[in-house]
C-alpha cells in the first residue's frame, strides 16, 4: 500500500461491490464452493481440536494486543456512539445475562466459553452454578486460572470438552462465538444437543455471526488461514435446525452494525502493537492478521454480515409474556456493574 491501509483498499472494493453485481464468469467458483462446504465443514471431534487449535492455541499474547482487559473475542455490544471497546464488551455480558433471565443457584452451561469472561461475569453476578467448555488448551488454563484468582473454584469451573460430549442437566445454556465453528452438518446434532441437555423450563441463547443473505460458502482466505471448518450461517439455515430439534424460538435480535465497530477497534489496537506482535510471531503473521480483521469489518459494513443473537426455551410459558423483563434485568446489571468499578480498590488490584 502506497497510501492508507490495506482497510481502505478492501472498503473500496466491497463498498463498490453492493452497486455492481459480480461478473458472471465469478458464479461457477461460487457454486463449486458452494457444493464442496459439506466437505469442508465436517467436523468430527478430533477434526474440530484441530480447528480450534490452528486459532486459538497460538502464543495468547497476541490477543493481549488487541482485545479488551476481559479477552473477549466476540462481538460488542455498543450502547451509544462513543463507548469503548472495554465498556461495549461488558455491555454484551450484560445483555447476554439479561436474555438469559438468570436466578441464584441456577447451573449454566457456556459452550465455547473462551477465556471464561461470560462464565465468571454470570457466576458472580448471578450467583449461579457455571460449567464452561472449550476446546483450546491455551483458553483452558487461563480460564481457570482466572476462576481461582477471583475465588470461584466453587461456582465456577471450565472443561476441555467438544458439546458433543456434555452430559447433565442444566438451567441456562449460552453459546458465544461458537456456532461458526460448527459446521453446516452438525447443525441438527447441536440443537437437539441443547435441548437434550436443557430443563424443562430452561432458556438458551445462541449468539452468533450471521448472514442476511442466503446460504453460501466461507471465504477461501478465512477458510484457509484463519478460521479452519468454520462457517458463517443464514438465519434460514439457524431456523430449520431449531424447529427440526423441538426447541421454540422465544426471541431474536439482530446486532448490525456493532460487529463492524469492534473489529475497527481491534484492527487499531493491532496496528498499533504491531512490532510487539512481530516480535512474537513474525511479520507475515501480521500481515495476514491485519488482512484478517480488516476485511472482516468491511464484510460487516458493506457484505451483509450481521449477529444473531437467538433465544430458545423448550416450553412456550418458560419466560415472562413480554420482553419488559430484558431491560429490567440489563438496568439491575448496570447499577450493580457500576457499583462494582466505584468501590474502593486494594493497591494492585
Amino acid at each position: 500500500m502506497e497510501r492508507g491501509q490495506v482497510f481502505d483498499l478492501l472498503a473500496l472494493l466491497a463498498s463498490n461491490a453492493q452497486q455492481r453485481p459480480a461478473p458472471n464468469w465469478t458464479t461457477g467458483f461460487d457454486a463449486a464452493r458452494f457444493l464442496m462446504r459439506r466437505i469442508m465443514q465436517f467436523n468430527p471431534i478430533a477434526r474440530a481440536r484441530r480447528n480450534v487449535a490452528r486459532h486459538y492455541d497460538i502464543d495468547g499474547a497476541i490477543y493481549d494486543l488487541f482485545l479488551d482487559r476481559d479477552r473477549q473475542y466476540s462481538c460488542g455490544y455498543f450502547t451509544d456512539d462513543i463507548a469503548d471497546l472495554d465498556e461495549a464488551q461488558l455491555a454484551k455480558k450484560r445483555h447476554i445475562a439479561a436474555k438469559l433471565a438468570l436466578a441464584a443457584g441456577q447451573r449454566v452451561l457456556d459452550i465455547g466459553s473462551g477465556w471464561g469472561g461470560l462464565g465468571i461475569y454470570v457466576a458472580k453476578t448471578a450467583r449461579a452454578d457455571v460449567t464452561g467448555v472449550t476446546l483450546s488448551r491455551e483458553q483452558l488454563s487461563v480460564s481457570n486460572q482466572r476462576a481461582a484468582r477471583e475465588g470461584l473454584q466453587r461456582s465456577v469451573r471450565f472443561e476441555l470438552k467438544d458439546y458433543r460430549k456434555i452430559g447433565g442437566c442444566f438451567d441456562r445454556v449460552v453459546s458465544v462465538g461458537m456456532f461458526e465453528h460448527v459446521g453446516v452438518n452438525h447443525y441438527a446434532r447441536y440443537f437437539r444437543k441443547i435441548r437434550q441437555l436443557l430443563a424443562e423450563d430452561g432458556v438458551a441463547l445462541v449468539h452468533s455471526i450471521g448472514r442476511s443473505e442466503p446460504p453460501a460458502a466461507t471465504n477461501p482466505f478465512i477458510a484457509k488461514y484463519i478460521f479452519p471448518g468454520g462457517y458463517i450461517p443464514a438465519l434460514s439455515e439457524m431456523v430449520h435446525a431449531i424447529e427440526r430439534s423441538g426447541l421454540i424460538i422465544a426471541d431474536i435480535e439482530i446486532l448490525r452494525l456493532h460487529y463492524a465497530k469492534t473489529l475497527r477497534a481491534w484492527r487499531e489496537r493491532f496496528l498499533a502493537n504491531w512490532d510487539k506482535a512481530a516480535s512474537i510471531r513474525d511479520e507475515r503473521f501480521c500481515r495476514m492478521w491485519e488482512f484478517y480483521l480488516a476485511g472482516s469489518e468491511a464484510a460487516f459494513r458493506y457484505q451483509g454480515l450481521v449477529v444473531f443473537q437467538v433465544q430458545l426455551v423448550k416450553r412456550i410459558d418458560a419466560l415472562p409474556l413480554t420482553r419488559d423483563y430484558m431491560a429490567d434485568a440489563e438496568q439491575r446489571l448496570l447499577q450493580q456493574d457500576d457499583a462494582v468499578d466505584a468501590r474502593p480498590r486494594m493497591a494492585g488490584e
